[in-house]
């Protein structure tokens, strides 16, 4: 069990020397080792020194806090990349010349799945690159609809594809993509928490160069395990 801490944005904000926008921010896009609950920062405070160690950022807790019990805190929302990439799977080639070519054949090829499920799936899917590419550069896409598809579990699904050939998917690099990570979660809370895991692993350019060679899932997951426990 992790143990975290909870303290007032407004406090994390002293703690890093940073304007509570950019941590709010910077939460939003799991650049930031942190859940934000209301206005509450959940926390390891060992992976948090080290993140900000690691940015050339200063972290000192109040003294008020330096003392404080941490809490054994497991949430109901919290849930680990490890089991969310086993319970989807790891595909290897792919097909697809196109983002709507790749993400149909991506739809079709998830386990566990109806046919009609599948359908709605890929029009969610659709949909949500309309708004914005989910490229987030690398040659790394994160899909995933803007909803919860309505006969899903409780659990988060992460399915990883390799493509046959990188497609362009208007990244915000300009960069193709070869892997996509299509992310289902019953709820945006559990949605947010895989997304801040992921790009935490993603950020690091030695694990974008390992998921170049399309490792098999023994390997990947193996990885995932690694850099999960940087995290926790």
């Amino acid at each position: 069990m992790v143990l975290y801490m909870k303290l007032t944005i407004d406090d994390i904000s002293m703690c890093l020397n940073l304007p509570v926008k950019k941590i709010e921010r910077w939460i939003s896009q799991g650049r930031i080792p942190m859940k934000l609950d209301g206005r509450t920062c959940i926390f390891n405070e060992s992976t948090l020194g080290k993140w900000a160690s690691l940015h050339h950022l200063q972290f000192q807790l109040p003294n008020e806090t330096s003392g404080k019990k941490k809490e054994a805190v497991i949430s109901p929302d919290t849930e680990v990349l490890l089991s969310a990439m086993k319970r989807g799977g790891v595909f290897h080639d792919l097909e697809g010349t196109d983002t709507n070519s790749v993400l149909e054949a991506a739809a079709m090829r998830l386990p566990d799945f109806s046919e009609a499920s599948k359908q709605l799936l890929y029009r969610r899917l659709q949909e949500r690159e309309q708004l914005m590419s989910t490229g987030i550069g690398k040659g790394v896409a994160i899909p995933h609809p803007r909803t919860p598809l309505e006969d899903m579990g409780h659990e988060s699904i992460l399915t990883t594809f390799f493509l046959k050939n990188a497609v362009d998917f208007g990244s915000i690099d300009d960069k193709p993509v070869f892997v996509l990570f299509v992310l289902l979660s019953p709820t945006t809370k559990k949605h947010l928490n895989l997304l801040s895991r992921l790009a935490f692993c993603v950020r690091d350019d030695t694990f974008v160069s390992f998921l170049k060679t399309a490792p098999d899932t023994e390997h990947l997951l193996s990885k995932i395990e690694i850099y999960e426990q940087q995290l926790d």
